[in-house]
């Protein structure tokens, strides 16, 4: 009866592991990357001069992105869907 359990919850796990992983490219196609907007130090990636998140020096800097739902970034200030 033990086997029984773990094999359904083995099953179960596994499917819901494969839901998560197909649905995964559907979210990211409903974001894009909006730069020139984000704080200083607030970044999501690397930039042309420095190669990690939360690393950008100054607010708007040209060439820091943060992601934001899609056609979102058109409607901020200063927000660009490419990098300067």
């Amino acid at each position: 009866m033990k086997k029984s359990n773990l094999a359904v919850t083995a099953a179960i796990t596994g499917l819901l592991a494969m839901g998560t992983l197909t649905a995964a490219p559907a979210v990211a196609a409903d974001k894009e990357k909006c730069y020139g907007v984000s704080k200083a130090g607030k970044n999501d990636c690397a930039t042309k001069t420095s190669s990690c998140a939360g690393t950008a020096k100054e607010d708007g800097q040209k060439d820091a992105f943060v992601v934001v739902p899609k056609g979102l970034c058109d409607k901020l200030v200063g927000g660009s869907t490419e990098s300067a």
